[in-house]
């Protein structure tokens, strides 16, 4: 009896190894869904590879072509159309690239933000803007195009997502309103720039800018612009100057800024341009009733711009910003951004 009994001990000590085996092996196999790609369906068998030849041919990954709208206008300031790509010549970092395409795309689709300030020192001059703003918006924007509008004060604000309606557009500039932080929702942070702060103050300028480029537009592709009505002034940003047109370059963004203010508070031009001259765009002082022409030089510019787009012989996914100059061989004067930020692999 005691023999059996130690002969079944043995059998079910044999069973449990051989189950604990198995299960081992069937944690560690990989899925056969796992394998696939492209879509294709599993057999349900797996075959191994066929060997593959030393000749199979391999796709080149991680080609890249940086694409660089901008204008071209004579001494005068006047546009020039109707150039080819023999009239230009395009540099990274003082180094000739071979351009791959060219075109004029005054009717590629556009995809436009209008940020307004509508902090204290604007008060009078906002309601003006809105009017101005909303028709630009009805004469420029098609049903190809999108357009957004943001107000910034002691807090960024989108009043209306990306749309190509304008009806939906010119409502959300009539609901800017100047917010000076003194009367607030009592909520510290609602509604603020990229960084809430506890004690709102000042203009968010930079915020505004940063969060137009980086959280809408570097979601969008094809020609991408910010039309910024402001006096330049930005008080209480968690972004700086420097984040913003940083921003606006990875995300392939022209920046105008029209630049109105009101006589008793002053304005702040040299960063302002500097923000719409890295961006390939530019800055118009205005006083409010010259808003009207503004809007229609820059409507000018946008749908009488070309596009060149190259690979850049330094091929390297560093991240690293990189110098670009268009250059135009019949002396004009190009428009265009300063450069763009490689990606990183």
């Amino acid at each position: 009896m005691r023999n059996l009994i130690l002969g079944l001990l043995l059998a079910a000590l044999s069973c449990s190894v051989t189950a604990a085996q198995s299960a081992g092996v069937a944690s560690n196999a990989v899925p056969s869904n796992a394998l696939q790609s492209n879509g294709a369906q599993s057999s349900g068998t797996q075959k191994p590879p066929a060997a593959q030849p030393e000749s199979t041919p391999t796709f080149r990954q991680n080609v890249r072509l940086v694409n660089v709208f901008f204008n071209v206008k004579d001494k005068h300031g006047a546009l020039i159309p109707a150039l080819t790509q023999e009239h230009f010549d395009i540099l990274e970092e003082g180094k000739p690239q071979t351009i791959k395409n060219f075109s004029a795309v005054s009717n590629q689709p556009l995809t436009l933000g209008i940020l307004i300030d509508s902090s204290g020192s604007m008060q009078r001059m906002l309601p003006e803007e809105k009017i101005v703003a909303g028709d630009f918006l009805r004469q420029v924007i098609t049903d190809k195009d999108l357009a957004f509008v943001i107000s910034f004060d002691v807090s960024v604000d989108l009043l209306q997502d990306l749309t190509s309606d304008v009806r939906l557009l010119r409502h959300g500039l009539d609901k800017a309103r100047v917010n000076t932080g003194t009367a607030s929702s009592g909520i510290p942070g609602l509604g603020q720039g990229p960084i809430p702060i506890s004690h709102p103050k000042g203009t968010l300028l930079y915020d505004g800018v940063y969060l137009g480029a980086n959280d809408i537009l570097g979601r969008q592709v094809g020609r991408k612009a910010m039309i910024v009505l402001t006096d330049g002034v930005d008080q209480g940003s968690q972004m700086r100057l420097k984040d913003s047109i940083e921003a606006a370059q990875k995300s392939d963004v022209i920046v105008y800024v029209l630049l109105i203010s009101d006589p008793s508070y002053g304005s702040d031009s040299y960063d302002m341009n500097h923000l719409a001259d890295q961006t390939g765009g530019r800055m118009i002082t205005v006083k409010a009733d010259k808003l009207q022409k503004a809007f229609q030089e820059i409507s000018d510019e946008l749908r009488s711009q070309y596009n060149i787009s190259y690979t850049p012989t330094d091929a390297r996914n560093d991240g690293k910003f990189r110098k670009i100059e268009v250059k135009s061989k019949d002396g004009y004067k190009i428009q265009a951004r300063k450069g763009y930020y490689a990606p990183i692999d």
